[in-house]
């Protein structure tokens, strides 16, 4: 996956609370064995009035918010089913970050596998994030793993916090797969070891 060391992108305010991942990517688009292709549905059901035309008030419609690369949001973001398709369809749509001041611990967990980096700030700090959205547009901010920082050009400045292990998996790119080739060496030589028993001929 890729790492995510250092980033500056656009942000989408999404000023709810308890955004379930059956509203991040409905069921009926589960369907695909792929991990690419879910972005479109994104909020699908959000996104769309009940005649099934855009609705121009949700952000992720606005012209102003086009190419966001950072999502700030309510509290318990990700909560629900475990569906990891709900970050597929996060990271798929552009999205490299998702700030709140809590998430559900499987989607959390499902973000780690993905790349994407949940950062944990005060609901006030989220609250001022997605203010500023709403009112500079093309409103950015700088997000600093190695630092554990989010800042952006007009003052704001916060620190997070972020267990190390997954500080360093998210650094340099490792889902459970790479973690477990690191250890590629000492697998081999327990193989070796270890020889797998011929086959005994059955009659």
């Amino acid at each position: 996956m890729q790492p995510f060391r250092l980033h500056q992108g656009k942000v989408a305010p999404l000023d709810r609370a308890n955004v379930d991942t059956d509203q991040i990517i409905p069921k009926q688009f589960l369907k695909r064995i792929e991990r690419t292709g879910f972005g479109e549905f994104l909020f699908y059901d959000w996104r769309r009035t009940s005649d099934g035309q855009p609705d121009s008030s949700f952000p992720l419609n606005q012209p102003r918010y086009q190419g966001a690369s950072i999502l700030a949001a309510g509290k318990n973001f990700g909560c629900g089913s475990s569906r990891e398709h709900a970050v597929w369809a996060l990271e798929d749509f552009g999205f490299r970050s998702v700030i709140a001041s809590s998430f559900a611990d499987i989607f959390a967990n499902n973000c780690l596998q993905n790349g994407v980096l949940a950062v944990v700030l005060e609901e006030t700090q989220v609250n001022e994030i997605m203010r500023r959205a709403v009112q500079y547009p093309d409103y950015q901010i700088r997000i600093d793993l190695e630092q554990r920082s989010v800042a952006d050009a007009l003052g704001f400045s916060a620190s997070f916090q972020i267990e190390e292990t997954t500080r360093h998996r998210l650094l340099n790119g490792l889902d459970d797969i790479g973690l477990t080739l690191l250890q590629q060496s000492d697998i081999a030589a327990y193989e070796r070891r270890h020889p797998v028993p011929a086959a005994t001929k059955q009659f």
